[in-house]
């Protein structure tokens, strides 16, 4: 049976047969973001300020590399930040909880665990997002927060809003949970500060691409070497991420035969999963590599990636951030 996210591209039978569904939740999502707006429900307002980085459709748009990049941004302007996020399939029996590069991802989750590899921020994860944000700064001297995928958290109060979206599969169907992958309808774009495309789109004129890096082997760090150190070899590619073909795209264009094996987002990998009957290397991404270094093995790599945003989208994001500090 295909997974339902393969139905979001088009209207199709079975994305028309979830419509009734589809409207309840927009009719939900609607009311709640209203409640929000009218102090019907609690906003909290931080003592710094709070970007968000989110998207409006579910499915991987190319976010957590934008994080990361933000991150680095705002320590070369002299920031201090600090990074929380939901923990996604984290399985803690305590929230809010730490996160550090040497956490286990089976309790606070993949994407936590990379940012806090590749960011070296204070970062903590928690499903309420105010608590996990006070939590951060109590115990960390930060002076701006970037909240990851908390675009509908509208319990924090938020100084800047920026959506990512996936240049090509942009908005899907155009439908709602769950006919479609919209969280929120397309009208909710003209309200954030910035929106950037993964990719070229005709949504946003900001743009960001992201860069291959080095292949890095999992049971050796220490071990690197270029995409093209296995051009033309048959590799085994394998991605549980939102937008597995992404990843696959990247190493057929570097020249790689690759044979693609695609999972769920935030798949729990295996050792017996990622150890084919054969001799051929196994490539996978970051996010996943998190997870597969307790049982890797020399045949195993994984892919960085940067996300490099244009001129343009700088320019106006540095803008907003020196308004923080003459509001």
């Amino acid at each position: 049976m295909k997974r339902l996210d393969h139905y979001w591209n088009s209207l199709n039978p079975v994305s028309v047969a979830l419509l009734p569904l589809s409207w309840l939740f927009r009719l939900v999502s609607r009311l709640r973001y209203h409640a929000y707006r009218v102090g019907l429900l609690a906003t909290t307002k931080l003592p710094v300020p709070v970007i968000v980085v989110g998207n409006i459709t579910v499915g991987g748009t190319g976010k957590t590399p934008l994080v990361i990049w933000l991150a680095r941004h705002l320590q070369g302007l002299g920031y201090k930040p600090g990074i929380i996020s939901r923990g996604y399939g984290g399985k803690a029996t305590e929230w809010p909880f730490p996160v550090s590069p040497d956490s286990d991802p089976e309790w606070v989750g993949d994407e936590p665990v990379l940012l806090a590899s590749r960011t070296g921020c204070p970062l903590w994860v928690g499903p309420d997002r105010p608590a996990t944000a006070l939590a951060l700064l109590a115990a960390a001297e930060c002076d701006i927060l970037i909240s990851d995928d908390g675009l509908q958290h509208y319990a924090l109060h938020r100084d800047l809003e920026v959506v990512v979206i996936d240049g090509a599969r942009g908005l899907g169907n155009g439908l709602s949970l769950p006919a479609g992958p919209l969280r929120e309808r397309p009208s909710r774009l003209a309200r954030v500060d910035l929106v950037i495309a993964n990719g070229p789109s005709v949504l946003t004129s900001y743009q960001m691409s992201l860069q291959p890096g080095q292949l890095i082997n999992l049971a050796s760090p220490s071990l690197r070497v270029g995409l093209d150190y296995f051009k033309d070899q048959s590799v085994h590619a394998m991605a549980g991420i939102g937008n597995p073909e992404r990843f696959f795209n990247t190493l057929r264009t570097a020249g790689l035969r690759a044979y693609a094996q695609p999972f769920p987002d935030h798949h729990g990998f295996s050792e017996a999963e990622i150890t084919p009957d054969d001799a051929l290397p196994v490539l996978m991404t970051e996010k996943d590599a998190v997870k597969c270094a307790p049982f890797a093995h020399r045949r195993h790599w994984y892919l960085e990636v940067s996300a490099q945003p244009d001129l343009g989208f700088i320019q106006q994001l540095d803008k907003r951030i020196r308004e923080f500090k003459n509001g």
